[in-house]
């Protein structure tokens, strides 16, 4: 059985539909879970339903982790088994330690050729930077050039989201205390973004259908008049919110790649039910 050229890694903060996951051929490293004195594999051990259904009865914020160095390597030499190298995109590092923990791991593949990304994003902006990846070694690239690619192509994404509340991302250490506080006290629904790798609040509203509308504002101006764009949208226990930002993007601009999918158990862990976000990069 011959092997593929370049086989694409990632880690289960993707927010892929597993259609897409498949029909890209795409291996998925599972995240941790740590909840009630248990650890569950990512989509694995627990579903996105199990998670969601059991998380308002449970008086233990679930935390997560990433895999241990030794675990990346067993997964990393399992794909070796069927690819010639490896480009393996990963989440934020400065979300995460899942780059740290990867780069130790595949140091036990000795010479192998693998290339460690950080995609300076999470969720939907990681699901689309390794779609893109996909693409690009399916073209016949090698694992430097799409290693490269990627690299790229990681400044031009935008991502947007609105939460519920912030209290899951100030007990997860993900943004500073002073954000929660007002957002708690005022009952503000916050717009935040990833700047640089970093979650950074982008706008306070007073409610959550206002907030929709000013993050949609915000990127739709963005895309208008744009060709070639590959969008994403996410949400957390809110289908309808997230059904309202497609059908408006799919009215401003015709996207060549949309996928929309509900946020996994180690990013539903982080930021709380009642997430919709979105996000795109225009091809080139």
């Amino acid at each position: 059985m011959s092997k593929v050229k370049v086989a694409i890694v990632t880690d289960s903060t993707v927010n892929l539909p597993v259609d897409v996951i498949k029909e890209n051929n795409i291996y998925v490293i599972p995240q941790i879970l740590n909840w009630e004195g248990k650890s569950y594999l990512d989509q694995i051990d627990i579903t996105t339903e199990e998670f969601y259904q059991r998380l308002p009865q449970s008086s233990d914020l679930p935390k997560t982790s990433q895999p241990a160095p030794g675990q990346f390597t067993e997964h990393f030499q399992k794909v070796a088994e069927g690819a010639e190298s490896i480009v393996a995109i990963f989440v934020s590092e400065l979300l995460s330690g899942t780059i740290q923990s990867a780069h130790l791991g595949a140091e036990a593949l000795g010479d192998y050729p693998i290339e460690i990304v950080d995609s300076r994003s999470v969720s939907l902006g990681l699901g689309l930077l390794v779609t893109a990846a996909a693409r690009y070694a399916a073209e016949g690239h090698d694992y430097k050039e799409v290693a490269a690619y990627v690299r790229n192509l990681a400044p031009r994404l935008r991502v947007m989201f609105v939460v519920d509340t912030l209290e899951y991302l100030h007990k997860g250490g993900r943004i500073g205390g002073a954000k929660r506080l007002v957002g708690s006290v005022l009952s503000i629904k916050p717009v935040l973004h990833l700047e640089d790798g970093k979650i950074e609040p982008f706008a306070s509203i007073r409610t959550k259908n206002k907030a929709i509308q000013h993050m949609l504002d915000v990127v739709l101006g963005e895309m208008k008049g744009k060709q070639n764009i590959h969008a994403g949208v996410i949400h957390a226990r809110a289908p309808q919110d997230a059904e309202y930002i497609v059908e408006q993007v799919r009215a401003t601009v015709d996207p060549v790649e949309m996928f929309v999918n509900e946020l996994t158990p180690v990013i539903g862990a982080n930021v709380g039910p009642g997430v919709v976000g979105m996000g795109y990069y225009v091809g080139e």
